[in-house]
């Protein structure tokens, strides 16, 4: 299977609690159309920490830009907002930065000349095709062999 390189999504939006959760499904139509399935839940998960953590901290009227970006091998999440004040890992935490870590294969902050990005990454390397599978054999040595459609006709 070929993968076009440098799938990107990106969006700005404000960050009430009804458009993180429609965040949250676009998210995953997104992955599951980049033909990552078994991405969706954690990556929704953690994508939702961050969208979170931006309502709580800087405030539901202001607007942040989440984005998407999957190489073929690593997918990136980011989510960038205006406030300067960094984020902090807290100790004993089950959520916020503490579920994103635990969801992710890194994770990291950068301070931008108005406010900062979070980021998160998942090795989520493109599917491969099987091909065909191999006969199956049956009882006594035999193989099954399966009639082509045009044969069936």
């Amino acid at each position: 299977m070929t993968v076009p390189l440098d799938r990107h999504y990106s969006v700005e939006l404000p960050v009430s609690a009804e458009r993180i959760s429609q965040m949250r499904r676009i998210v995953a139509a997104h992955l599951r159309h980049w033909s990552l399935d078994l991405h969706v839940r954690p990556v929704c998960r953690a994508a939702e920490e961050l969208l979170t953590n931006v309502r709580l901290h800087v405030g539901e009227e202001d607007r942040c830009v989440l984005e998407l970006r999957w190489t073929g091998r690593h997918l990136t999440v980011s989510v960038a907002d205006d406030d300067s004040r960094m984020p902090r890992l807290l100790d004993g935490g089950g959520g916020g930065l503490s579920r994103v870590m635990a969801l992710s294969d890194s994770w990291g902050t950068c301070r931008t000349a108005g406010g900062k990005v979070v980021w998160f990454t998942r090795y989520a390397e493109s599917p491969r095709s099987t091909g065909l599978l191999p006969r199956t054999p049956l009882p006594g040595g035999r193989t099954f062999r399966s009639t082509p459609v045009a044969e069936l006709v």
